[in-house]
């Protein structure tokens, strides 16, 4: 008979950014201390989601687990520029020794930040072993920015054999069917409607959502979900970013959302790119009129 896994739901949550929602249904009882070591992981990365970086950082001892320990250096890679450079180099220091380099944990820690790094390789270089299905999806998340949908591919079908119907698999399935494109967006669609029925429409839902609706043209449905999205999290960056494009193809101002996102989040591709696109401009000026 199958052991009762006790934190589904929060797990669950957690995979569909109902961060909130996860960490009310924390307070499990009657768990192994491999259990609860993985939940206490889980809600301090909710509250990492939920930006609440500094609680984590205070809440979190030097003598916490391996896992705990990783986590902490998330919020403090995300908690500000000063602490940045040196949260990398304790990962790498911690990543090359024997005793604890090879936790999953640490190795999906060490993936989120090389990522968001967009340095690649070295983030493939620590998640591509596998082992947990966190780490292959955010394999696959990693072979989609490479624009590596073969490789990525390859991750999902790895997915599908361990399970078919786990909710990372479904979410790996719906991001490879929208960088593939085509046929497969409204493939992709079917798998954020059947979430949205099926549990809460979080501010992943929905973005999925309405990113389907934009590649299919349908931008007047995209901007509804995507309101709806900011009414949940006015501050997430996707929404804004995604909204802005949303605006800017139905000929409606984006100014305020872009505002929002330059503000909050500085370091989004989106607010990058307008900011290179407007300098390159600035300088194409400054050649004629010299």
């Amino acid at each position: 008979m199958a052991t009762p896994d006790h934190l589904f739901n929060l797990r669950n949550n957690f995979y569909l950014g109902a961060y909130q929602a996860a960490i009310n249904s924390s307070d499990v009882s009657n768990l192994s201390e491999d259990d609860a070591l993985e939940r206490d992981t889980l809600v301090h990365r909710c509250y990492i989601a939920l930006g609440q970086l500094q609680f984590v950082i205070s809440e979190i001892h030097d003598d916490a687990p391996t896992p705990l320990q990783a986590v902490k250096l998330l919020a403090l890679y995300f908690s500000s520029p000063d602490t940045k450079d040196s949260a990398i180099s304790s990962l790498r220091e911690w990543l090359a020794d024997p005793a604890i380099g090879n936790n999953a944990t640490l190795r999906l820690v060490a993936g989120l930040v090389f990522l968001h790094e967009n340095d690649f390789n070295e983030a493939l270089k620590h998640t591509n072993a596998g082992g947990t299905m966190e780490l292959h999806a955010l394999n696959v998340q990693i072979f989609i920015k490479m624009h590596r949908s073969d490789y990525a591919e390859r991750q999902l079908r790895t997915m599908q054999q361990i399970d078919e119907d786990h909710t990372l698999t479904q979410l790996a399935n719906a991001w490879l069917d929208l960088a593939v494109g085509g046929s497969k967006i409204q493939e992709a669609y079917l798998i954020f409607q059947i979430w949205s029925e099926k549990y809460q429409s979080t501010s992943l839902v929905l973005n999925g959502k309405a990113v389907c609706c934009m590649h299919m043209g349908n931008f007047d449905e995209a901007e509804t979900l995507l309101v709806e999205a900011l009414n949940k999290d006015a501050r997430d960056p996707e929404t804004l970013a995604n909204l802005v494009v949303c605006c800017l193809h139905l000929g409606k101002p984006s100014n305020k959302s872009f505002s929002q996102l330059k503000l909050s989040h500085a370091d989004h591709v989106l607010v990058k790119r307008v900011t290179s696109a407007e300098e390159s401009f600035d300088r194409a000026l400054q050649t004629f009129s010299s």
